[in-house]
């Protein structure tokens, strides 16, 4: 209490004992496989390994580039944002090595007829090396020249100036393969022309060498797996706290091989790794796809013989999907795609219309042309029980999600929207309620954590995601005396009870029917 000493008119301002909880994001999805070329925006991660936060496909297209032959996971979030996903964190695996060969230039001529008058490869292998062209100002009686400079990095490494096609010691080739530790030049010079018009004709400007294609490496499922000390794949998400969704769409791309056949060892590796990490996380689940061109009685057996999980934090989506392919020159016009990176939208979708109490299904996946195999109701009764979430098409209906099940065994952890109503609210009151520690544990403290809860999950109750006619009926919160006796005090704790009754799904909508006979009066 302050100390008052002169008469006067004091004011004290009393913090509220209770607070208000803002709920915990519950749509931000982590996407791991492969990519186009690496980010550069981080000089301490070369390799761009570590995850980085995207909020758009353009901004995703920035810094890892677009579509590209032998990569599932882009395709997968363009699915994802196309379906409704507003923040995606990508953990890039490296799946290829430089090819360890010079960057080539075939130095353009401003008259295609007149061929490439330079031919110009990197000293070194796999350089990154642009090649700035301009031609000299010189008088009217000196033959006509031009300047070649180096620049590595984005500054200027090597210049030279006044070189000339012909024969001498303004050579180009002579003069830049003498001196220079970049390039070596090749000259190639059509012969029915004369040097001066190959040199007032040859383009000018800035070129960048060519590197030969990357070599692909095999990637293993320690790599999928990766470390959280070094912030990389499955386990470096870890550093990512507010992610609550993730896919591995690369799995096939690195379970696949070259005789197209399935590793489903590695598939099944993978897959346990990626569960491990969201069951110790605790926020998150995983959106799992099922291995690619498998019947309902090799998906039901493999489910229930080979992966054999059982996780209330991860799902699993059946049958594969076909979009349109964002690479027609190399393969058809559609392709089957794993669905996983478009279930992520559809989640964030629901999140965002209904509540993350919705189960995410009975909704259309946006860029959905067909399914693999369109399961049949006597089919799905055969994968439902398992936990496996059938994708059907309903000809005017649309394809949907015809699914909201976990892996799980426990009844209690059956459904989707359970699991992550759960979560958000754990994670909402676990950081929601940081300002109780190291206050004083008497009955103020337990009044005001209890009444920043009952807040919290009266609004839950009244936006529809627990179950009950009323309040009482949908939560209760306990924080006294008897949850947080001596003993447990002397020990620094605070014990609040939190019970909550979710809303589920009505996954089997029945009608009953009978003929009521007349009776004659």
């Amino acid at each position: 209490m302050p100390t008052y000493t002169a008469p006067g008119v004091y004011i004290e301002e009393v913090p509220s004992s209770q607070k208000v909880l803002s709920a915990a994001p519950t749509a931000v999805a982590a996407f791991v496989g492969f990519t186009e070329k690496a980010p550069n925006d981080d000089p301490n991660d070369p390799e761009g390994l570590a995850p980085r936060l995207v909020t758009s496909w353009s901004q995703f297209e920035a810094l890892y580039g677009s579509f590209t032959p032998g990569a599932m996971l882009p395709i997968s979030v363009y699915g994802y944002f196309q379906n409704g996903g507003s923040v995606a964190y990508i953990c890039r695996v490296p799946n290829t090595e430089p090819a360890g060969e010079p960057a080539k230039l075939a130095l353009p001529a401003a008259d295609r007829s007149l061929g490439s008058p330079l031919q110009i490869e990197s000293v070194e292998p796999d350089a990154d090396i642009t090649v700035q062209v301009a031609s000299d100002e010189v008088g009217d009686d000196d033959a006509p020249s031009f300047t070649v400079t180096i620049v590595e990095g984005g500054k200027a490494v090597e210049s030279f100036p006044g070189l000339t096609l012909g024969a001498g010691d303004t050579n180009a080739a002579t003069v830049i393969n003498k001196t220079s530790t970049k390039i070596k030049v090749t000259l190639d010079l059509a012969k029915d022309a004369d040097l001066a018009s190959q040199l007032e004709l040859m383009k000018t400007g800035s070129f960048t060498l060519e590197k030969a294609a990357p070599k692909p490496v095999p990637v293993t499922g320690r790599k999928f797996a990766g470390s959280e000390s070094s912030r990389r794949g499955i386990n470096g998400l870890a550093v990512a706290e507010d992610v609550t969704i993730v896919v591995i769409p690369d799995l096939v791309t690195a379970a696949t091989g070259p005789d197209g056949t399935v590793d489903l060892g590695l598939w099944k590796a993978v897959q346990t790794s990626l569960i491990t990490h969201c069951e110790l996380n605790g926020n998150r689940m995983a959106i799992l796809d099922a291995p690619p061109g498998m019947t309902v009685q090799q998906i039901k057996e493999w489910r229930s013989d080979t992966a054999m999980y059982d996780s209330a934090y991860a799902t699993l989506y059946y049958p594969w999907i076909k979009i349109e392919n964002p690479l027609p020159t190399n393969g058809d016009a559609e392709i089957y795609v794993p669905p996983s990176g478009h279930i992520a939208g559809v989640w964030a979708r629901t999140d965002e219309t209904r509540g993350v109490w919705k189960a995410p299904a009975n909704d259309t996946i946006r860029g959905c042309l067909d399914v693999e195999l369109a399961i049949t109701q006597n089919e799905q009764g055969l994968l439902n029980p398992i936990g496996i979430n059938c994708i059907r098409p309903f000809g005017t209906r649309g394809i949907r999600i015809w699914g909201a099940r976990t892996l799980a065994s426990d009844s209690d952890w059956r459904y989707i929207n359970v699991r992550r109503l759960f979560n958000m609210v754990e994670s909402t009151i676990m950081s929601g309620t940081q300002y109780a520690v190291f206050e004083p544990n008497d009955t103020t403290l337990w009044e005001g954590v209890s009444r920043t809860l009952t807040g919290f999950l009266r609004g839950l109750w009244s936006a529809g995601a627990l179950f009950g006619a009323s309040a009482d009926q949908a939560f209760y919160v306990k924080c006294d005396s008897e949850t947080n006796p001596p003993e447990s005090i002397d020990e620094g704790k605070l014990v609040v009870e939190v019970g909550i009754s979710p809303v589920k799904p009505a996954e089997f909508v029945i009608f009953r029917i009978s003929q009521q006979k007349q009776i004659a009066g």
